[in-house]
C-alpha cells in the first residue's frame, strides 16, 4: 500500500515538473496550411515551445543562449527577448508580465499559451486567435488599423497625429481629460499596434504615450505635463489620421501675440440657405424647391458644427423666409463670421447635366457659369427696388467689386477645393470642380467665402436623390468636414505665422 501510495507520488510529482508532452494544431488561413506546436501541459496550464512558435510565425531563426537560458524571437519588425524561468518578456523595450513563469527545457523555452499569444496579438501580429479549449492556433492575415503616433509642439499648445488605415465613423471615436492629467482617446474597431505607437517620441506638453487593446477597442492615452485649456479631435482621409489639437495656456509675449491673430481666427461660421419665402429657387419635376432643399442642408451641417465644435454658426435664415441677398453679406460682416457659405441646388435646359460644384466670386469664365450667376441674381427682381442696392455685374463693376475681396480670395479658393476634395469622396455623382462668376450674394463678404451648388434639381435622378434624408446628410457631412478641414489649414498657417 505504502510503494502504490508513493509511485501515485511520484507519478503526479513527474507531471507537476515536467508536464505531459502534446500539440496544439495551428490553422493557417492565409495558405490554407496545417502544422503543429509541441506542447507541456502541466497542472497550471498549457506551455508552447518558444522554437516552434519562431519557425511558424518568424521568417528567421530565434537567437538562442543556452547558457544563459535566454531566446529572441523576431516577428516582423519587433523583437521578442525571453528568460527561462522567468515571467517578464519584453517586446522591444516593452516590458509585459506573464501569470506563469517560462520554463527552460531541452534547449526549448517553454511558454503559458494563452497569456503568451495575447502579448503576441496584441503587440506584433493582430491575426492570431488561440482557443485554449480546443487547443488551435488560428493565423489569419489582419493589420493594425492604428498604427503610431506623431507628435508636434506649436506656439500654443500641440499636435498630435495618430495614424490610421482607413477613416472610422465620427461615432466611433470619443475623447476626454482625466483629472488625473491623462488624455485619452478611444476608438471603436480600432486596431492598435500597441507597440509602435508606446514607442512614439514626446515633446510639447506630451510626456509618456501608452496604448491598449480592449477587445475590438483600441485606446491610446496621453500623459501631460501641464495644464490644458481645450482641445479639438477630427479625421483627415490624405494622410488617414486622426488629429489632436491641444491648446495650453500662454505666457504673457505669446497672448500679445493671440491677440492679434484672434482678428483672423476662424471662430464663427456664417451659413446661407439659398432663396426663401417668395423666392423657391429652382423647382424640380416632382415639386421639389431649391429653397427648401438648401434650408434643410445648412441646418444639417450647423448642427455638426454645434454639436462637434466650439464654433459659432450664424445662419442668414433659419426657416422659409425671403431675405434679400445684400442683407445676408451685411449680416455675415456684423457678427463677425469668419467663413461664408452659400448652397443652392442646380439648374440646367440641359435635364441630363448632373453633379456638384462650388463657386468663387470672380467674373465668370464659361457660358454655364455666367448663366448659373444670371439664375442665382434673379433674386432681386423679388427684392424692394426703391433703393438700388446693386450695379450690373458686369465688366469695370465686378472687377472692382472682386478687387475689393481680393483679400480673402486665396482662402476661398482654397476652401473651394476642399469642399470639392470632400464632396467627391462621398456624394455618388459627377464632380464638375471650381468654377468662378458673378454672385450678388457674395459680393460684400469681408471673409473667405463659396457658393455650393450640391446639385441639379432638373435632372430626375439628381432631384431623387434630393430628396432623400441621407443623401442630404451625405452632403451635409462632408460642407462639415471642408469647414473644419479648413479652419484647421488656417489655424495652423496663422501658428506659424
Amino acid at each position: 500500500m505504502i510503494r502504490h501510495t508513493i509511485t501515485v507520488f511520484l507519478i503526479l510529482s513527474a507531471i507537476f515538473s515536467f508536464g505531459i508532452s502534446g500539440s496544439i494544431r495551428v490553422v493557417n488561413r492565409v495558405d490554407n496550411s496545417m502544422d503543429d506546436i509541441n506542447t507541456l501541459d502541466r497542472l497550471n496550464g498549457t506551455y508552447v515551445s518558444t522554437k516552434d512558435v519562431s519557425r511558424i510565425l518568424a521568417k528567421r531563426k530565434p537567437f538562442i543562449n543556452e547558457a544563459r537560458g535566454k531566446m529572441v524571437l523576431y516577428l516582423g519588425d519587433h523583437r521578442i527577448k525571453i528568460s527561462g524561468n522567468s515571467s517578464y518578456i519584453l517586446v522591444d523595450e516593452q516590458v509585459y508580465q506573464m501569470p506563469m513563469h517560462a520554463i527552460w527545457t531541452e534547449s526549448d523555452i517553454y511558454l503559458p499559451a494563452e497569456s503568451f499569444f495575447g502579448i503576441v496579438k496584441r503587440t506584433t501580429f493582430p491575426g492570431i486567435q488561440y482557443d485554449p479549449r480546443r487547443m488551435v492556433l488560428d493565423l489569419d492575415v489582419k493589420e493594425f488599423t492604428v498604427m503610431g503616433v506623431e507628435i508636434s509642439q506649436k506656439a500654443n499648445g500641440t499636435i498630435l497625429r495618430v495614424r490610421t488605415r482607413h477613416t472610422f465613423p465620427e461615432g466611433n471615436i470619443s475623447s476626454f481629460f482625466h483629472e488625473n492629467g491623462w488624455f485619452y482617446l478611444t476608438i471603436a474597431g480600432g486596431l492598435a499596434d500597441t507597440t509602435e505607437i508606446r514607442r512614439s517620441d514626446t515633446r510639447g506638453v506630451v510626456k509618456s504615450v501608452t496604448a491598449d487593446q480592449l477587445g475590438q477597442t483600441a485606446q491610446l492615452a496621453f500623459q501631460m505635463r501641464a495644464k490644458v485649456q481645450s482641445h479639438e479631435v477630427y479625421q483627415s482621409t490624405d494622410p488617414g489620421e486622426i488629429v489632436i489639437s491641444i491648446r495650453t495656456p500662454m505666457d504673457n509675449s505669446v497672448a500679445r501675440i493671440k491677440k492679434v491673430k484672434d482678428r483672423w481666427k476662424l471662430d464663427t461660421v456664417v451659413l446661407d440657405a439659398g432663396h426663401g419665402g417668395k423666392d423657391p429657387g429652382t423647382i424640380g419635376r416632382k415639386g421639389t424647391k431649391e429653397k427648401d432643399i438648401a434650408l434643410d442642408i445648412v441646418k444639417r451641417v450647423g448642427l455638426l458644427l454645434e454639436k462637434n465644435t466650439k464654433l459659432k454658426v450664424i445662419y442668414t435664415r433659419d426657416e422659409d423666409v425671403f431675405i434679400p441677398l445684400w442683407k445676408r453679406t451685411k449680416m455675415a460682416n456684423e457678427s463677425n463670421g469668419k467663413v461664408f457659405v452659400s448652397v443652392h441646388l442646380n439648374s440646367n435646359p440641359n435635364r441630363t447635366a448632373y453633379g456638384f460644384e462650388t463657386y468663387l466670386l470672380r467674373p465668370g469664365k464659361t457660358e454655364d457659369a455666367i448663366e448659373v450667376a444670371s439664375r442665382e441674381n434673379e433674386a432681386i427682381k423679388m427684392e424692394d427696388r426703391s433703393n438700388n442696392k446693386y450695379q450690373n455685374l458686369s465688366g469695370e463693376s465686378l472687377i472692382v467689386a472682386t478687387m475689393a475681396q481680393s483679400v480673402f480670395m486665396k482662402e476661398s479658393e482654397e476652401l473651394a477645393a476642399i469642399v470639392q476634395e470632400e464632396m467627391g469622396k462621398k456624394i455618388k455623382s459627377k464632380n464638375r470642380g471650381v468654377k468662378q462668376a458673378g454672385f450678388h450674394v457674395l459680393i460684400g463678404a469681408s471673409m473667405p467665402n463659396v457658393l455650393i451648388e450640391a446639385g441639379f434639381l432638373t435632372n430626375g435622378n439628381e432631384e431623387k436623390n434630393l430628396r432623400k434624408s441621407k443623401y442630404r446628410q451625405s452632403i451635409a457631412n462632408s460642407i462639415y468636414r471642408a469647414i473644419v478641414k479648413f479652419r484647421y489649414s488656417r489655424e495652423q498657417y496663422l501658428s506659424e505665422s
